[in-house]
Parts: C-alpha cells; structure tokens; sequence
C-alpha cells in the first residue's frame, strides 16, 4: 500500500508540472462532449516449416470512450462511459478467449469553494463487464477443453457513490477525496446459491445471497499528460477501504492508456492496468494490450 501512494503522489506530482505547460482554457458554460472508437489489432502466423516455435492467433479490442460535461459559472458536472472489450484466437483452439471486458461510468458534479481550485462534490461509478467469463479445464478422459461459466454482465457489478471533496488543477488533472463512500456489489444469485458453481463467497458476496454492502472511503484520480507532441497517456486510479470489513486491505484500479498518434485515424496503443480486490483474488490482476490502432473521433 505505501508503494501505492507513493506512486499515486509521483503520478500528481509530474502530471501538475505538466499540466502546468498546457494553456489555461476554462470550457465555455453548457454542454461539451468528445468521444472515441477504437480498434486495436494484433496477429501472428507461422507455416508449417517454421521451425522456431509459435502459434498462429488472431487478436482484437474494441474501445469507446464517451465524454458528455457541463459547466455552468462555478458549477461542473463531466461524465464519462468506458466500454472495452477484447478476444483472442489460437489457432486449432476451440474456443476464442476474452482478454479484455470491462464497461464503467463515472459521473462526478462539483461546486467551486470561491476562487479556488477545490469543490464540494459527489459522485458515482458503476462498473461490470458486457460478456459471460469462463473458467477453462480439460477432461481428463476424452482431452476436450471444458468452460465453466464464472461471471456475466452485472455478475458482478459495483455501484459506488458518496460525497467529498474535489480538487481540480484543470481539465487535465483531478482528485476525488470521499471518506463517506457507500458501495454496493451485486450477482446473480444463481452463483452463489447453485451447487457446482461457486463454493463459498462469490466477490465478497457470501454464500446464498444476491449483494453485499460497504461503507468506505474512497480516491479517484485522472491524470492526463502531454508526453510529445502527439503522446499523450491517460492515468486514472480508484482507491477504496471499507472501514466495515479490513480497512486496511485498499482496493486498486489503476489504468494506464498510452496513445502515439500516427495521423488522424491510425494510432499506436499500450494499455496496461492492475487491479487488487481482495473480495476476489489477493493478488494483483494484470493485463497489457498493444497494438495498432484505428480511431474515430465524434
């Protein structure tokens, strides 16, 4: 945890010099909004001479990034959809295996203390996934690849929400402080209630029920820093505690999104992201993209 916040305070440090650079523009009063579609594709083939190893796959992610903000004088309100989904195909495997799922909206609206760069705020996050996860294993018999259904859209799914105090640099570099943050984890009951699906609690939900209730505190961060001049990477880390049940197992999220422009619609991209819930693994969960990309702006 101490590395953590170490790192969340190089984050805020180098992202304040940086956004210090950029041109002040305070956003017009009304409605702004910006958006992304993206698809970022990876492939590889060997013929049947090669002899150094590998294995032929096909691999694609599809990423939308919606922003719709408003502003009105000394009151702000940004919303943002994330929905990111990924697939991978092996070849002569039988099944292609997600390797991102992942959809999220965050909405946070604030009230500026004076002239300050600090606000009164509130705010909600709701994630889950889009698709059915699985759990792959071989019969022992037959050497058939078995999947075993796991999760699902909405199993499951987390609803945070509380208010706090935000502290906005600019456009470009936030931080959300909540220390009365009510959180609330959802599943299909069927997981948890089904003999052969889940033993035990199912992302922190015990055995038998549906949802579990939290009360915490929370931080969020974005970060966004101007690398070259067409670089640009994209920070954004969710901590959390929930002082009913070990406090001091945080929760992280943290997401990095790397983009190298190439011209208006092609790009090169790195995502890397690492997450710590100790309601499902107690251990870091990783994953890193790259590829190149095709976008559209709207």
């Amino acid at each position: 945890m101490k590395k953590f916040l170490l790192a969340l305070a190089v984050i805020v440090a180098a992202s304040t010099v940086n956004a210090q650079d950029k041109k002040e523009e305070v956003p017009p009063n009304g409605w702004s909004q910006n958006g992304t579609i993206q698809l970022l594709l990876n492939q590889s083939a060997f013929n049947k001479e090669w002899t150094g190893g590998g294995t032929s796959s096909i691999a694609g992610n599809l990423t939308l990034n919606y922003d719709f903000n408003y502003r009105m004088d000394d009151f702000t309100w940004d919303n943002r959809f994330l929905a990111n989904y990924g697939l991978t195909k092996l070849k002569d495997d039988e099944f292609a295996r997600k390797t991102s799922d992942r959809v999220e909206f965050n909405s946070i609206a604030g009230k500026q203390i004076k002239e300050t760069k600090w606000y009164y705020s509130y705010f909600l996050n709701f994630r889950s996934q889009l698709t059915k996860g699985y759990e792959f294993s071989e019969d022992a018999e037959t050497g058939e690849t078995i999947r075993t259904e796991t999760t699902h859209f909405l199993s499951p799914g987390y609803l945070q929400t509380g208010p706090g105090m935000l502290w906005k640099h600019n456009e470009f570099l936030s931080v959300n402080i909540a220390p009365t943050t009510a959180r609330l984890i959802f599943v299909d009951d069927k997981f948890t209630t089904v003999p052969g699906y889940v033993d035990g609690d199912y992302f922190g939900v015990d055995e038998g029920k549906a949802t579990r209730f939290e009360f915490g505190a929370s931080v969020g961060v974005y970060a966004k820093m101007f690398l070259l001049e067409n670089v640009t990477a994209e920070h954004t880390l969710n901590l959390y505690s929930n002082y009913l049940d070990k406090p001091g197992n945080v929760d992280i999220d943290y997401l990095l999104n790397v983009e190298m422009s190439i011209n208006k619609y092609l790009s090169a991209n790195v995502i890397f992201q690492a997450i710590y819930d100790d309601n499902t693994v107690g251990a870091f969960q990783i994953r890193e993209v790259f590829g190149l990309g095709v976008n559209h702006k709207f």
